[in-house]
């Protein structure tokens, strides 16, 4: 993959959707939920501080990260989804 984001922006591939309940029953496409945990494939070199110095980066690539739901922007790349969002609107590294 050929992507590099700019300041503090990540690019990450989000975990596959569930396809049973622990009680095994297989759920359709429409009853999947949007999957919360992906993995860091690039980050950006971080953003610049109030004082004009860089602020680097937390995460580096191959994270595990826990983000919101609704948190990013969805882009196909090479036939992949991916998500663009800012380092802030990640929760955790798992």
């Amino acid at each position: 993959m050929k992507i590099k984001p700019l300041a503090d922006r990540v690019v990450i591939k989000p975990s596959a959707a569930e396809e049973k309940t622990r009680g095994g029953i297989i759920l359709p496409d429409t009853a999947k939920e949007k999957p919360v945990v992906g993995e860091v494939v690039a980050a950006g070199p971080g953003r610049k501080g109030d004082d004009g110095k860089l602020v680097a980066m937390e995460l580096k690539i191959s994270d595990k990260v826990l983000y919101g739901k609704y948190s990013g922007t969805e882009v196909t790349l090479d036939g992949q989804e991916y998500l663009i969002m800012r380092e802030s609107d990640i929760f955790a590294v798992v």
